[in-house]
Formats: structure tokens, sequence, C-alpha cells
């Protein structure tokens, strides 16, 4: 069992792991350590079996690494068997909300207290197999920030395949990424990828379509999956609206956030137009001596012409808003410096070395 290597100021650091196996990886990885952070719900029969399946696998990847599992206020004996784990393994880290919050909130605390230059993730309840994250790492050192994984054949029932199979559909038809399994809840990230994001409601199956909006190269590789043994799916038919909903929530972040006003405007200038070319219709058949006061058409143009004016005026205060709130927070993902001394994750630094022609 590995001990906790602990730097000069006391901060806790990933503990070292075991030297590579040159038969399973590549000799040289674009990382240094990897985190893996498993969101958990009730998943107390799967816990042990998972842990020891994750720690072969991870150990064989040759990078010193660390295991973090968010409870999602699980109400059986999951804190139980996590803090025996923790006890046994100090590799492996344990959180515990207070009630369940969702797999977003689950994600977005392991996120934030990864320390790998690598974040995996997946799903506590076995269907997800530990034995394919080599190959979503394997993909993630040929110039990948997010590998999803695309579970084939994949073990579910048919009234959760259908609808997943619509899902990914629409969404590709909506974003232009062509993901075949948005909500695979295995993937490997960047660190710098995860810490430019912030997920909450049921955001977390729009990670790619985020990640990609901010220009993040985002692949895919299948992976194997397996039956669910344990426990009992947290899949329910409520997740269809909420996930539309969501949906309209990433096209607008992905493609209006910085200019509501195209949007918001937009519908406001289109029903303006319509509103104005039903009212001058109808005013020209007034001159002509024809009755326009009870028409339907009438009050149609009028409220078209209202609510053009509304939008747009909304629109504008949108406008506002976003202008104050980009002030010192329009961050955009940086590849590559030259030149500068500012020190940001995730840049690749190059020191540009100039002569100077005529001086001693």
């Amino acid at each position: 069992m590995a001990e906790d290597a602990q730097q000069p100021g006391g901060e806790t650091t990933i503990p070292a792991g075991p030297a590579p196996d040159p038969d399973r990886r590549p000799s040289e990885r674009s990382f240094g350590s990897l985190t893996v952070v498993i969101p958990t719900y009730n998943e107390a029969e799967s816990l042990s079996t998972l842990h020891s399946e994750l720690v072969a696998e991870l150990e064989a990847v040759g990078v010193p690494f660390e295991i973090i599992l968010v409870d999602d206020g699980s109400t059986d004996v999951t804190p139980r068997l996590a803090s025996e784990i923790c006890r046994k393994d100090q590799r492996v880290r344990y959180l515990r909300f207070r009630r369940n919050f969702g797999k977003a909130a689950a994600l977005n605390e392991g996120f934030g207290r990864a320390q790998g230059e690598v974040v995996v993730t997946m799903d506590a309840d076995l269907q997800d197999n530990p034995a394919e994250i080599h190959n979503l790492l394997d993909a993630l050192d040929e110039g990948y920030d997010l590998i999803s994984g695309w579970k084939w054949p994949r073990r579910d029932p048919l009234g959760k395949r259908l609808p997943s199979k619509l899902f990914n559909f629409a969404v590709r038809a909506g974003t232009g990424l062509a993901l075949h399994d948005m909500n695979c809840g295995l993937k490997a990230y960047r660190k710098e990828m995860v810490d430019s994001l912030s997920i909450y409601g049921d955001m977390h199956r729009y990670i790619p379509v985020l990640a990609q909006a901010r220009g993040f190269k985002v692949g895919e590789v299948k992976v194997s999956h397996r039956p669910r043994l344990y426990g009992k799916s947290k899949y329910s038919v409520g997740r269809f609206s909420r996930g539309f909903l969501d949906f309209l929530t990433v096209l607008f972040l992905t493609r209006y956030r910085t200019r509501p006003l195209h949007l918001i405007g937009g519908m406001g200038l289109a029903m303006g137009l319509i509103g104005a070319l039903i009212l001058l219709i109808l005013t020209i058949g007034w001159f002509a001596g024809t009755p326009i006061g009870a028409r339907p058409l009438f009050f149609m143009g009028i409220l078209l012409t209202i609510l053009a004016v509304q939008l747009i005026t909304f629109g504008l205060m949108a406008e506002m808003v976003t202008s104050f709130f980009l002030v010192g927070h329009n961050q955009y993902p940086v590849l590559q410096e030259i030149g500068f001394d500012t020190d940001r994750p995730g840049v690749e630094k190059e020191t540009a070395q100039r002569e100077q022609a005529g001086t001693d």
C-alpha cells in the first residue's frame, strides 16, 4: 500500500505508482499523473469489486494515480464500505454529500478535487469496464483533450437503448459533434479542459459538446459494456423533458452566450416583420374601404409588433448584462504561448531566443 507523499507546504500529492508494463502500455505517456472520479449512489454491492478491478488496471498504466469516490447522498452502507477502502488504500479518497444533488454535482466536485493531469470518469455500477481505461488513455495520447467511450455492444434493455439512440441523434444533428454515445460515463479528460468547465443540473451529458465549443479536441473509442448485476438503474422517464431543456441550454450557451441579442433580437425582428406586413396589408385594404377593426388578423399584427419590441428590448438588456459579466472573465482556452511570463495550466511554453546584433 502506497503512502501519501507530502510537499514541503504540507499539500497532499498523488502517491507514486509502480513501473509500467511494457507489454500493455506505450513507453511514454503525455501525462504524469492520473485521477479517476467515480460518482456513487447506493452502490454498496459493487464497490469492493470495482476497487479491485480498477486498481489492477491503474497499476498497469504506470503513472501515479488517485481514485476519488464522490458519494451523492447514499442511504445504504456505501459510506461504511468506502471508508474501509480508504483505510486500506490511501490512494482512494472519499467525500459524501449531505443529500442527493445529482451526477453533475458529483462530477463537478470531483473535478475540483482532482490532482492528476488526466481525469477519468466512470460509473460505479460495474457496467463500465475498468479494463477499458488504457484504451481511453492511448487515444488521449494521440493529441486529444477528451476521449468519450462508446458502449459497444450496449448491455441495456431496449427501453433504455432506443431513447438513447434518439438522444444521440438529436445532439449530433443539433451540435455537429459526431459522437455515437454522448452519455457514456467512461471518459478521459485533460485536467485543463475540466478546469475550464462548470457543470450543473444534468449538463454532464453535454460535456463533449461544451468542450468542443471551447476549442478542445474531442474523440471517441469503442468500449465494452457489461450488464447490470447490482443495484437499480437511476434512469427515469423524467430525463426526457430535462434532457430536452438542457439541450436548449447547451445550444444557447455554445452559440449565443456572448451575443444573446442575435438570438432574442432575431426572433423579435422576425415577429416584427410579420406583424408589420400584416398591418401594411390591412392598412391598404382599409384605404380601399374594407373594414379591419373586427378582423382577428388585425389584432395578430398588433400582438406580433408588441412582442417584437419586447424581445428586442429584452435582448439589449441581456447584452448589457453579458458585457458587465465578461469584464475580467472573458478568458479563452490558450494552446500555446511564446514570450509571455504568465504561467497558465495546459499551455505549451516556448522561450524565444533573440540575438542582439552589434551589442557586447
